[in-house]
């Protein structure tokens, strides 16, 4: 049993000294690994963010010998610049209000901060850290979404075209530029509610200055009492945004059937305001004779 150990412990010599220097010539940037969480990161506009870069293989981290450089390349025109730096004791952001915790240095933890996140922040963001001699980055692709803000307009934005009026649905300040809106209405008749598919007009998305976008839809009333649902839906909302309106029968504009109460009712008024009338005319017969 002695034999076979001396033996295979001097197999293993020989096989082993051959790839020491191998061994010894591996960079060790190879130990060095820095880890994001996942390759896409959302966030809404105005918000702030951290985008996650840890360190493994070298922590805590030495500031006196670790540079980390935060670079943002657009998707838009494919360029690259720097949003952070810091080495040494010196640290620059390029972005307003860019950090990176000096405490979770010690950890590690090399995590980008962007408070009031804006449009122009989305794009690819590379992590590069330098730990002499070794260095690693990876990168992450940050979306920034902005949520419509939406209204219903029942009376005041009732136009009339072409003798026809409309519910107006509006939604603002939303981005990306994809939304859908449908319109849905609940009668008498139909409790249940269903989709319109007639009368809607939705116009195009409208570009704001700072890149979100507005749009407008519409539907046409019908001439009865009818519930209208504008619901509209984005990917920045973890549901669907639904405004309702209700919308009354008008007399003055869309005639109107008596039933056989009101007709009691006008009869009645209509015997009061004669007797009334004949009493008064009575009256002033006698005042008339006497005189």
């Amino acid at each position: 049993m002695a034999v076979g150990e001396a033996a295979a412990s001097r197999w293993l010599q020989r096989f082993l000294w051959p790839l020491l220097p191998l061994w010894c010539c591996v960079s060790p940037a190879d130990f060095l690994k820095v880890e994001m969480e996942g390759k896409n990161q959302t966030v809404l506009l105005n918000d702030n963010v951290t985008i996650s870069c840890k360190v493994s293989g070298s922590t805590p981290l030495d500031i006196n010998k670790s540079g980390i450089i935060w670079y943002l390349k657009h998707q838009a025109n494919e360029t690259e610049h720097k949003v952070f730096v810091m080495y040494a004791d010196i640290q620059k952001a390029f972005r307003p209000g860019a950090s990176v915790s000096p405490a979770g240095l010690e950890k590690g933890d090399v995590s980008l901060h962007l408070p009031g996140v804006q449009l122009r922040d989305a794009g690819e963001y590379r992590c590069n850290v330098v730990v002499t001699p070794e260095e690693a980055q990876e990168t992450v692709f940050l979306k920034v979404l902005a949520s419509p803000e939406c209204t219903l307009f029942p009376e005041q934005a009732m136009v009339k075209d072409d003798g026809d009026k409309y519910i107006l649905c509006k939604a603002y300040r939303f981005y990306p530029e994809d939304i859908n809106i449908t319109w849905y209405t609940w009668t008498q008749k139909n409790p249940q509610g269903q989709e319109i598919s007639e009368g809607i007009t939705t116009g195009p998305a409208i570009k704001n200055e700072d890149g979100t976008f507005n749009i407008t839809s519409r539907v046409r009333l019908e001439h009865n009492m009818t519930t209208y649902q504008c619901v509209i839906s984005h990917r920045s909302l973890p549901t669907s945004c639904r405004l309702n309106c209700t919308q009354f029968r008008r007399e003055s504009e869309m005639g109107h059937t008596w039933g056989p109460i009101e007709t009691l009712i006008a009869v009645i008024g209509c015997i009061v305001v004669a007797i009334i009338g004949l009493i008064y005319c009575c009256k002033r017969y006698q005042i008339y004779i006497m005189t």
